[in-house]
């Protein structure tokens, strides 16, 4: 075909998008609204599968990776997936920047061919910044499929830039693709694209101003589109031109009275700026602007804004025109013979399913029963696997102690090394493994068939409500599977408090490493009060109480922050439910396994592994003929009896923090005194252990919540310090689960212990 991929490793991109690693490589920027195929355009073409780092200073997911064609080298980014550059959100304001400031020798925007008038209203707003432009018409065979005709060379005609139709999914059309990609960014083909034209007063103001716009821009970005940004009076423009392009505006930051003088003193001209991150820098872009020119443009944009306010447009008619606009080019494009629906009920029967899955009636109730059918298949599916990893790891362990017999190593050397560190990653490794590589799999399946949009939909209002973001309802799925996972997906969170909220209370859900303890439990101590026929039922129902009850303390937590520390207004957010679409199952394997569940496994062992040194010391280690394990149980005794538990348990979940898998073992080798973690073969002999030393059903039902509610474990902790870049939030989302699950287990035990029902 002509096009090689070449994986690449993400870097974080600096303060000025400079991507380049050499001279000769040419930067290509792939756009586009979300649910388009973006992703996987840009995975076809590079051989990535959403190797993703954060751009700079924002917690928002950027990709790169290189391909080679006509044995030109280029470094294709995948900005975020956004409807406009109107810089309504962080995901806007990236995305328009990296078009304007990265300068990308080619922005290639790709469209979704099946809403092809909708996704045209950000083609033209990219088109008013630069003219190096390919438009890719993507999901060609949806079109198809749904009758849907579109006269590319026709569209090609009217937004005057190259326009190629494509079927990423089977890699049709990349390789024309990749064709006109070449020949823009090579300035073998000259683009002359669509200028839209504005109502007569908005465009008398921009030639007003646009002259010493240009004087200070020069060839660095177009001064019509800038002209256009400083009437609108886009704050985050003005400190992008200032950051990008050392364009010093504090001399018209000033009311518009103040402007019409020329006694303002003029900024100083300087060839490095302060950048967002409070960093002096300085940039091959920036230039040594005029005073004098800048005090003038100053002096016409006052004029223009004057004129403007005169005939009656304020700022948000401005904007109302120039989006009504562009709206209206866009429909007028897509009426001209461009776009032919021979079948114009062709979305009805998504209309149809959604009229389901999406009702106020059946919508929440369907999306518990998946749910539900996903937690089982990976409950039960785990079982064989996870007890085949474990045969496996454990007979490595025989194999690793026989040697360490063999060289005659010191007891506590063997004992450390391999019933510590080796023992508890063998733990780790063969009870997370097997559920995360069913889970991951099946959440990303819902993904791709296009379902979890309609998940979010269901349950914006609830989040709203809790003055918390509706996309919360995403991540919080995603945290059924692992915590981790989940607070690495709370990226798609605009707002940074929104996403802090939705970081700090993803801990409130069960990851599948709390699973285990808790069905465990709910079977010995719930189950085991009702007759046989029956028990199956009640722990069934128990499990299903916890989850609802962790989405309950999900939306009062997040109704707490937003009230308290993190004091604000839901913020509105635009979610498009995407057409359902055939899965692709190669795809999600390789989606799921390796950018989920290796990349949480590898973090997981990484903590793990220091902690088999803790819990083997604890337990082996003696004080006065007692070993620290007992020592510290005693001193956590009488507090642990306030909330329903024992100070082993307690204990146990101190140890546990590196992976929640391995409290039922800690808390079986406390009780039998081993000197490393043990498991039972039945849950008969897991029961009369745990009624020996003196557990009831009030100890099973805190112990149940006390797991549900309790600080995040050491993977998922990582990780929120990792996305968050700060360790005080890394704290607080320690803190307020532990806090929350003390209370309760507090309130729940004197409560049963005070009505006398503890038995």
């Amino acid at each position: 075909m002509g096009l090689t991929s070449q994986s690449t490793g993400v870097s974080v991109l600096n303060n000025s998008f400079d991507v380049r690693t050499t001279g000769n490589e040419l930067v290509i920027a792939l756009g586009g609204n979300p649910n388009v195929g973006k992703s996987t355009v840009f995975n076809s073409l590079t051989g990535l599968n959403q190797h993703t780092g954060n751009w700079p200073g924002k917690t928002v997911i950027n990709a790169q990776g290189r391909c080679r064609f006509k044995e030109q080298q280029f470094t294709l980014v995948d900005i975020p997936g956004t409807y406009s550059l109107m810089s309504n959100s962080v995901e806007e304001e990236i995305a328009r920047d990296f078009v304007c400031f990265g300068k990308p020798d080619t922005t290639v925007v790709v469209t979704d061919a099946t809403c092809l008038e909708r996704n045209l209203n950000l083609v033209l707003q990219i088109l008013e910044i630069t003219d190096r432009v390919v438009v890719c018409v993507n999901l060609m065979d949806e079109a198809h499929r749904k009758k849907i005709k579109i006269d590319l060379t026709e569209l090609s005609r009217q937004l005057g830039v190259p326009v190629i139709g494509t079927s990423a999914r089977s890699k049709k059309g990349l390789n024309g693709l990749m064709d006109a990609v070449y020949s823009v960014a090579q300035k073998q083909l000259k683009t002359t694209p669509l200028e839209i034209t504005y109502d007569p007063l908005i465009e008398q103001a921009v030639q007003m101003i646009e002259p010493d716009v240009a004087k200070l821009v020069g060839n660095e970005i177009n001064s019509r589109w800038v002209s256009l940004k400083l009437l609108d009076g886009e704050k985050s423009i003005l400190r992008s031109l200032e950051n990008y392009l050392g364009f010093h505006l504090a001399t018209w930051r000033k009311s518009p009275t103040s402007l019409s003088g020329s006694s303002t003193p003029s900024t100083p001209c300087m060839c490095s700026s302060i950048n967002s991150e409070g960093v002096e820098s300085s940039s091959e872009l920036r230039t040594c602007f005029n005073p004098a020119v800048e005090e003038t443009l100053a002096a016409s944009l006052t004029r223009a804004k004057e004129f403007l306010q005169k005939n009656n447009i304020d700022s948000d008619r401005f904007r109302d025109l120039v989006v009504s606009t562009i709206v209206h080019k866009a429909e007028e494009i897509c009426r001209d013979k461009v776009v032919v629906f021979e079948d114009r009920g062709f979305n009805k029967w998504d209309r149809k399913i959604d009229s389901i899955l999406t009702s106020r009636v059946f919508g929440i109730p369907i999306m518990v029963c998946l749910l539900g059918i996903v937690f089982w298949l990976t409950i039960a599916g785990a079982n064989v696997p996870s007890e085949m990893i474990a045969t496996f790891l454990f007979w490595v362990e025989g194999h690793l102690t026989a040697f360490f017999f063999s060289i005659h190593a010191p007891a506590w050397l063997h004992g450390l090394l391999v019933t510590g560190v080796y023992r508890t990653l063998a733990w780790v490794v063969s009870v997370m493994l097997p559920p995360m590589a069913i889970f991951f799999p099946m959440f990303t399946l819902l993904e791709d068939l296009g379902y979890l949009p309609r998940v979010a939909f269901n349950l914006d209002g609830f989040f709203k409500r809790a003055c918390a973001h509706g996309k919360q309802a995403l991540t919080m799925c995603m945290g059924f599977g692992c915590n981790a996972a989940g607070v690495i997906g709370c990226r798609i969170i605009d707002s940074p408090r929104e996403r802090l909220i939705a970081t700090i209370t993803n801990n409130f859900v069960p990851c599948n490493g709390r699973f285990p303890t808790l069905i465990a439990v709910s079977s010995i101590f719930l189950g085991g009060i009702v007759s046989q026929p029956y028990r199956s039922f009640v722990s069934t129902f128990a499990m299903v109480a916890v989850v609802l009850l962790g989405v309950f303390m999900t939306l009062v937590i997040s109704k707490i922050l937003s009230k308290t520390i993190l004091k604000g207004m839901p913020s509105s957010f635009t979610l498009e439910l995407p057409p359902y679409r055939k899965p692709q199952l190669g795809r999600i394997l390789v989606r799921s396994i390796l950018d989920r569940t290796l990349f949480v496994l590898a973090r997981a062992v990484c903590v793990a592994a220091p902690a088999g040194l803790v819990i083997w010391g604890m337990a082996n280690i003696q004080v006065g003929g007692v070993t620290l394990l007992v020592h510290c149980a005693n001193f956590l005794q009488p507090f642990a009896q306030l909330i329903g538990l024992d100070g082993y348990i307690l204990m146990a979940f101190i140890l546990g923090l590196p992976a929640n898998e391995i409290v039922v073992p800690i808390i079986i080798m406390s009780y039998l005194a081993a000197g490393s973690m043990l498991e039972l073969d039945s849950l008969e002999e897991l029961r009369t252990l745990l009624v020996s030393h003196g557990w009831t059903w009030l100890t099973g039902v805190c112990v149940m919540l006390f797991s549900l509610m309790h600080y995040p474990c050491g993977t998922t902790l990582w990780t929120i310090k990792k996305e968050t870049q700060s360790m005080k939030w890394a704290f607080v989302s320690f803190l307020v689960p532990t806090i929350t699950g003390i209370i309760v287990c507090f309130v729940v035990a004197q409560l049963v212990r005070g009505l006398g029902l503890a038995f």
